[in-house]
């Protein structure tokens, strides 16, 4: 409690300084120049002084104001700041075929259509079926794309048709590396961009590098195997 007290005592007057020091820029800045250089700035500032803890929506950074808390629900990681991603991949392989930064913190089943118009844009139509984890829950169709979430069987199953749903489903957490690596490799943990655009062009460009990887690794497989044969047709 004596912690917490103190902290509450620092907050204080850390908002107390910085009332101050805005009260006094505005009694020196020129009118002119307050009104049209840094009238947004102030604005921000005074929003920032105003808010309490259960604000909605927040602001966690001055210099990145679009950052909002995502809840991970982790024990290791419960909150993350930045921006929601979304990522679709091929069915079989390991190709992204879409990627889009969200600038408001949706719920996942609201990114859905976003994401699906985005895949469609890239590979020429639209998907017939979507394999998505449960956080996705809440929505069946999107734009005429099925929606498969994990779940129980049926009872009117065939033994066919739980196969086939317990391997999608196990395909779909394929996605789970394939965003650890772009974290991880391609520099999407941290964006140095500036703002949401910044957010978008980081994110293209990591699914770019992904996919470029792929592609160079299916060709020099190509070119082993055919170098294989080559030798053995000699041989």
């Amino acid at each position: 409690m004596k912690k917490r007290a103190k902290a509450k005592r620092a907050l204080k007057r850390l908002r107390t300084i910085a009332g101050i020091l805005i009260r006094e820029l505005r009694r020196e800045l020129p009118q002119h120049c307050l009104f049209e250089c840094y009238q947004q700035d102030f604005l921000l500032y005074e929003r920032v002084l105003k808010q309490k803890t259960k604000d909605t929506p927040k602001i966690y950074s001055l210099h990145e104001p679009q950052v909002y808390c995502i809840a991970k629900g982790k024990d290791h990681k419960q909150f993350e700041y930045g921006s929601k991603a979304s990522i679709a991949s091929t069915a079989k392989g390991n190709l992204i075929v879409g990627v889009v930064s969200h600038e408001q913190n949706l719920h996942d089943s609201n990114t859905l259509p976003e994401i699906l118009r985005h895949v469609e844009a890239s590979r020429g139509k639209p998907a017939k079926q979507a394999v998505c984890d449960r956080g996705y829950r809440g929505k069946r169709e999107v734009n005429g794309t099925q929606i498969i979430l994990p779940g129980k069987a049926l009872k009117k199953d065939s033994r066919y048709q739980k196969d086939k749903k317990r391997k999608q489903c196990r395909r779909r957490a394929a996605i789970e590396p394939i965003i650890g690596h772009l974290k991880s490799d391609y520099r999407m943990a941290r964006n140095y961009l500036k703002g949401a655009l910044g957010d978008h062009i980081n994110l293209l460009l990591a699914a770019v590098a992904w996919n470029l990887k792929q592609w160079l690794l299916a060709i020099f497989w190509l070119f082993f195997l055919w170098r294989k044969l080559q030798v053995s047709r000699i041989l």
